[in-house]
């Protein structure tokens, strides 16, 4: 596969950076500590979620990258969108799909919090890893501590930002938290337009080999999830709120990270840009499925005392 060239305006960077940033803020007004407590109390579904989202999910992409010979570039974005946090809508996408609402908020305020040490570690890792990918990340000669501070300011930041705003102006932060996500939503996808109009060419010629590589990336996410829970033995609102959160990432913190340091890697920017679209119609059409189907309620407990014994 011969390099793609993507058009790239430098003044853009700037803009994508305060999308996610505004994002991350949005997203976290509605967290409080109590989310981080619920963990604890009740570890089992967010500890599998986030095994299955940190560790599983770019294990097997690395891997799949690998046996497949997918090209240098497109295996790079691949790697780096499978290293990111969930997605801020995943939260939304759960509550449609009948899961638990409680899980996912807890997934996502943690792998928020983890994902400023994990997405760069787990990115130089498994770029490392994979004999395919070593040579170009080599050339590229990434900053490690420049993507931590990076991820740090875009997440990390405004989730801290938002959780304490949300803490002491909760109605305020009631009545602009749902506006704000749909107008960053808006701005995204606008943004994502925007690159995709002015690549156009690059796009229509290469639409062959990204398109099937994000819906199959996608769907083995889902997959990740789904399999995790269900092995782990949850019940069906945990089993949905975990896949939903392991398949949809925040492929606009991985725009922002090529856009910083690999400008000129156009096949990350293919991966990451297709994948910030088409995960919400997976998700979506994931979600409305299960919205039909209540999930099954939970069984009792094999040790439960029967009714009426002393």
């Amino acid at each position: 596969m011969e390099p793609v060239k993507i058009a790239f305006d430098p003044s853009s960077l700037v803009l994508i950076n305060l999308i996610v940033a505004l994002m991350m803020f949005g997203v976290s007004l509605d967290l409080r500590a109590e989310d981080f407590r619920r963990i604890i109390r009740s570890p089992k579904a967010p500890v599998i979620g986030l095994v299955a989202q940190f560790l599983l999910l770019p294990a097997l992409t690395c891997l799949a990258c690998w046996l497949l010979r997918i090209p240098p570039e497109l295996a790079l974005g691949m790697i780096l969108v499978a290293a990111c946090p969930g997605g801020s809508f995943s939260n939304i996408m759960t509550w449609m799909a009948r899961g638990n609402v409680a899980v996912s908020v807890s997934m996502t305020a943690v792998s928020s919090l983890v994902a400023s040490v994990l997405t760069p570690l787990n990115f130089a890792l498994y770029a490392w890893l994979n004999p395919l990918t070593r040579p170009l990340l080599t050339e590229i000669d990434i900053d490690p501590l420049g993507m931590l501070l990076l991820v740090v300011l875009v997440l990390g930041m405004p989730l801290a930002a938002g959780m304490a705003i949300g803490r002491r102006l909760p109605t305020l932060a009631l009545r602009v938290e749902k506006p704000l996500r749909l107008f960053s939503l808006s701005v995204m996808l606008g943004f994502v337009g925007l690159a995709f109009s002015r690549n156009l060419d690059q796009f229509v010629s290469h639409f062959h080999l990204f398109f099937w590589l994000v819906v199959g990336h996608n769907l083995l996410a889902l997959l990740i999830g789904y399999a995790s829970a269900r092995l782990a033995g949850l019940n069906d609102a945990d089993q949905r709120a975990v896949t939903l959160e392991t398949g949809i990432q925040n492929s606009a913190l991985g725009l922002v990270i090529i856009f910083t340091f690999f400008p000129q890697a156009g096949g990350m920017l293919l991966i990451a840009a297709f994948w910030g679209c088409w995960h919400l119609v997976s998700g979506l059409g994931l979600a409305w499925f299960w919205s039909r189907r209540p999930p099954a309620p939970e069984r009792p407990s094999a040790t439960a005392a029967p009714l009426g014994d002393s």
